[in-house]
């Protein structure tokens, strides 16, 4: 019983201890604006995107809400504006890439990343539980509640102040997708065949560019399997996708290919 007894203190005190922490902190949300680049006007919206159901169960009688509603919409604007922000960056990609491009961008392990570079995590309300299972460290809760925010940066400031949120947070992961994601699809794809059914490899060569300096178009051609194709784009890797991508389809009709 004695144990018990201090077990149940000890976890008292650590929990008065994290309320405190959190209360500290939320006294102190202006520095979570200067880390997410925003300032509120209408703070409520801040505290509702940072407060968790978790918590808000734990207080019936104050009439909180939780950030849920919240999260849904900060997924749909998010969704929105990194969808436009890739069709913006790469205007050659096709919709599939483009697709597969924000799914890389959006899902849980990479908000949860921003959220944990912005400490949100030390700002968000949770109840007793969610505490003493450290659940301002989870993947989920910090992704969701990063979209939250984004949600209230959105109704406090507009299309407009959440586009440049994003775009400001995402700059980084958005530069390294394009090469892990679709601009080497095509690419690799026609590398894979050309060695397995030629025992070659495809010779790119830039033909033509033009336009001014600010506006530049590429036109690439490809030399492999006794064919040639020529692709064109906005930089030289969206030309050779291009020209790979119609590679593909005459080599997949020579080889008898499905797909």
């Amino acid at each position: 019983k004695i144990l018990a007894h201090l077990d149940l203190v000890q976890i008292n005190l650590l929990m008065d201890g994290h309320q405190v922490e959190l209360k500290m902190k939320n006294q102190d949300l202006f520095l979570l604006e200067q880390s997410l680049y925003y300032k509120f006007n209408d703070k409520t919206l801040l505290e509702e995107a940072i407060r968790h159901s978790s918590y808000v169960n734990e207080h019936p009688d104050e009439g909180l809400r939780d950030n849920e509603c919240f999260e849904f919409l900060g997924d749909a604007v998010l969704s929105l504006v990194i969808g436009h922000i890739l069709m913006r960056r790469y205007p050659d990609l096709k919709e599939g890439d483009l697709s597969r491009m924000r799914a890389d961008l959006v899902n849980e392990s990479q908000l949860a990343k921003i959220a944990r570079f912005i400490d949100l995590g030390s700002y968000i309300k949770l109840g007793k539980g969610e505490l003493l299972t450290d659940g301002h460290k989870k993947k989920s809760i910090l992704a969701d509640s990063f979209e939250a925010l984004l949600a209230a940066v959105y109704l406090d400031g507009g299309f407009d102040a959440a586009f440049k949120t994003i775009e400001r947070h995402f700059s980084d992961l958005l530069d390294s997708v394009a090469e892990s994601t679709a601009i080497t699809d095509y690419k690799s794809r026609l590398q894979e065949l050309v060695q397995l059914k030629c025992k070659a490899v495809p010779l790119y060569s830039v033909i033509n560019v033009s336009g001014p300096d600010h506006d530049k178009t590429f036109k690439v051609l490809i030399d492999v399997c006794n064919i040639q194709t020529q692709g064109s784009g906005k930089s030289k890797k969206t030309a050779e996708q291009n020209a790979a991508e119609k590679a593909l389809k005459i080599l997949a009709k020579e080889f008898d290919l499905c797909g």
